[in-house]
């Protein structure tokens, strides 16, 4: 490259950021993107050796001359590109975990296949030419990201944000879908050997600097799925398993014709039979009939189709894929760290099942509600609530799961016999679950209730704050009544039965408590209204508080402070000690802002269900043991919640954003210092309480501030966000694109 970053000639400078090292590399985008074109341009007006055959074509030879002639939009397109993928963190991995899911697959066109192998293709490509410098370069902006091992899919200048970028500057400036296949491989590959030099530059750039490298995580394991991405070895996968097959097979077209065997004597439902006790005798009498005698079998060369299209015998080719398919599932759920030895010894004891129900019916792989689909994600999905054979309730869970793999040697395997099964470990978990799911179900009508108070809190502290405006009140009686007393008149309208506006008179009380407060000139008979109104309005004003839990400390501290200008307002200025303290208290700063009530809500909202284990958590207990705790929480994160407050549910939050949990996600948490393995049972329609569920039937309740509290000091981590299942079958996917970015080689 022209452009060099150069090393530190100061070894004692000051180390650069994260953000120095992204925007050093910004800087060589454009150089970046001008070699390539260049090289493009090279390679198809040269001579002789250096001629490329495939650039002659008119359509190509014309394009590229029309990438150099606008060189300067295509290089800005790349630059802004880029810029936006690698300050969003690096963007997604967009080839494999987005655009490529095995239950998408079948409604994937043409052109679609197309551009994920183009994609996969020129990822490859940079990848090859990276090899080398890429590790390092990893492992130093690991350390600089706060990692202490390497993280190679976190680093927001990996070659496939390149990648991207290039393939999206190609299709701004290259409509022509044909011709920009003829030319990614090549950019893509003129990319690498350019982007092997900064990689190499940036290396020695931090070096020189003193940061020091990660080191490398314990073998090549994928940190999300826990899989260990082992190649698949085995010579059918690598012939017949690409994209444009599996397509097929999904859609139908690859069908095997179905044997006739059974079908015409086996009845519609055996559970008929099962309540006659005699689908035993049945399947006895099946298996000793006469059976014909099978056709001679034909040696079979499985090198022979490939780089073919199947015409003939589709059924002979399905059959083929969809073994391999089967197996290859398998194979990823024996290989995921998540699930324990005994469950993947039981998963291989259905395997044969599954691959003689697949023979049969391939509604197994386009139908994710093929009961043999749902008998295998039941399974996998509950084995991850345990993290070992000795966690209570593991032996009940492998007990039903033996019980299901000796079901399958014993049945004439089919989509009814595995509908069956999946009914009959229904019943046996959802018996186990019964106490658990009915306390869930309380909890879960409790924190629906608090965050329907919230909603109403919201609106009615709009209305408290529009009408103090222009009015003198000192700032801890503004705090109070926007945050705690707005609570307890939402609890109150909420909890009315009869439909009053104003069940106990809280709302109307507002306005007397305003004017007691307020600094006026002495008005006539007010000290006297005051002696009059004071024990009455402080009575009621305790009632309400008491009514949502309010924390004690925080009640007194109030009652101190109101009954201080309460005392000065009757005197009117005739006690010069009184006056003092009640101006001393106006002046002091409020102890109940938002931030104070918002983090007494995470403790208290989440405990109404009475059965919660969220007081365990032991970031979250400072806030109910006392006052001055509560005030420090405040201060450090006043900040935060005043730019975005935790509780603006003026409409409707989006429940399952991306960097959201949805309902279904296992996670660990840590509690008294141990981790826990818990599943999102229940989030709020608002999305600001959630309840996690370990096992047996432990709850553990929080609020979205909690939520992202946790995540954020990495004591609340994800193990599956997505079932496993489908987690083996997206991998059956990426292997096909693989094997096809092979095949067009």
């Amino acid at each position: 490259m022209k452009l060099r970053l150069g090393v530190a000639d100061d070894p004692a400078a000051l180390q650069p950021s994260l953000g120095d090292c992204m925007e050093a590399m910004l800087q060589q985008a454009e150089p970046l993107m001008a070699q390539v074109l260049e090289g493009l341009e090279k390679a198809a007006l040269a001579t002789g050796t250096r001629k490329v055959a495939a650039f002659q074509a008119p359509p190509v030879r014309e394009a590229i001359i029309r990438l150099q002639e606008s060189a300067g939009d295509v290089t800005d397109s790349f630059v802004a590109e880029l810029t936006r993928l690698v300050y969003e963190g690096g963007g997604k991995d967009q080839t494999n975990a987005e655009t490529l899911r095995f239950e998408d697959l079948q409604l994937f066109e043409d052109a679609q296949l197309d551009q994920s192998i183009e994609l996969a293709r020129a990822q490859q490509e940079v990848a090859l030419a990276v090899d080398d410098t890429l590790p390092a370069a990893d492992a130093l902006i690991s350390t600089m990201l706060g990692w202490r091992t390497i993280q190679p899919g976190l680093n927001p200048l990996r070659p496939d944000v390149f990648v991207r970028s290039l393939q999206h500057a190609l299709a701004q400036h290259v409509p022509d879908s044909q011709v920009r296949e003829v030319l990614i491989t090549p950019a893509a590959g003129l990319l690498g050997v350019n982007l092997r030099k900064l990689y190499r530059e940036l290396s020695d750039w931090l070096r020189s600097t003193g940061v020091e490298p990660a080191v490398p995580l314990g073998g090549r394991i994928n940190k999300v799925t826990g899989a260990g991405g082992k190649p698949v070895t085995d010579t059918a996968s690598k012939t017949l398993l690409t994209l444009d097959r599996l397509r097929k097979l999904l859609t139908g077209d690859l069908d095997q014709p179905r044997k006739p065997e059974f079908l015409h004597t086996v009845p519609a439902s055996m559970s008929l039979l099962n309540e006659l006790k005699k689908a035993d005798e049945l399947v006895k009498r099946l298996e000793q009939r006469p059976k014909a005698a099978p056709a001679p079998v034909q040696p079979v060369d499985m090198l022979a189709d490939v780089g073919k299209e199947p015409t003939a015998a589709p059924g002979r080719i399905g059959q083929q894929l969809g073994e391999e398919v089967v197996g290859m599932m398998f194979d990823h759920l024996a290989e995921d760290r998540r699930l324990l030895p005994s469950v993947k010894r039981q998963l291989k004891l259905m395997e044969p099942a599954v691959h003689r129900l697949a023979k049969e019916d391939s509604r197994f792989f386009s139908d994710r509600t093929h009961p043999a689909r749902l008998v295998l994600d039941r399974i996998t999905q509950r084995s991850l609530a345990f993290t070992s054979d000795a966690d209570p309730g593991f032996a009940r869970f492998m007990a039903s799961v033996e019980s299901a793999s000796k079901w399958l040697e014993s049945k004439v395997v089919d989509a009814e016999t595995f509908g069956e099964l999946l009914d009959h470990l229904q019943a046996q978990w959802g018996e186990q679950d019964q106490g658990a799911r009915q306390k869930r179900e309380e909890a879960a009508k409790a924190l629906l209730h608090a965050e329907q108070r919230n909603l109403l809190a919201q609106k009615l502290a709009a209305d408290f704050t529009g009408m103090l405006q222009g009015l003198d009140v000192a700032d801890f009686v503004h705090d109070f009544l926007r945050n705690a007393w707005a609570q307890v008149v939402a609890e109150a309208q909420l909890s009315c039965e009869d439909g009053s506006s104003d069940p106990h008179g809280y709302r109307a009380l507002v306005d007397d408590l305003v004017w007691s407060v307020q600094k006026t000139s002495a008005q006539r008979g007010r000290a006297r209204r005051l002696v009059q109104m004071i024990p009455g309005l402080l009575q009621r004003m305790r009632a309400g508080l008491q009514g949502i839990g309010y924390p004690p400390e925080l009640t007194q501290r109030f009652f101190d402070h109101l009954i201080t200008l309460h005392k000065a307002a009757v005197q009117e200025g005739r006690d010069a000690a009184t006056q003092t303290a009640a101006d001393a208290a106006w002046e002091e700063e409020s102890k109940f802002s938002d931030s104070a009530v918002e983090m007494w809500l995470d403790g208290v909202e989440v405990q109404e269900s009475g059965y919660v284990d969220f007081p365990g958590l032991e970031t979250d207990t400072e806030h109910v043991a006392s006052a001055e705790a509560a005030q420090q929480e405040a201060l450090e994160a006043e900040q935060e919640l005043a730019a975005a407050p935790d509780l603006n549910l003026q409409e409707p939050a989006p429940a399952l954003r991306d960097a959201e949990l949805k309902v279904g996600t296992w996670v660990e948490i840590q509690i008294k210092g141990e981790w826990v393995r818990a599943q999102l049972t229940w989030s709020s329609p608002h999305a600001t309480l959630f309840m996690f569920t370990s096992v047996g039937g432990t709850a553990h309740s929080m609020s979205r501030r909690t939520l992202d509290k946790l995540r954020a000091s990495d004591t609340l981590r994800v193990i599956a966000d997505r079932p496993v299942l489908d987690e083996a079958l997206d991998h059956v996917a990426q292997e096909a694109l693989k094997n096809s970015v092979v095949k067009k080689d």
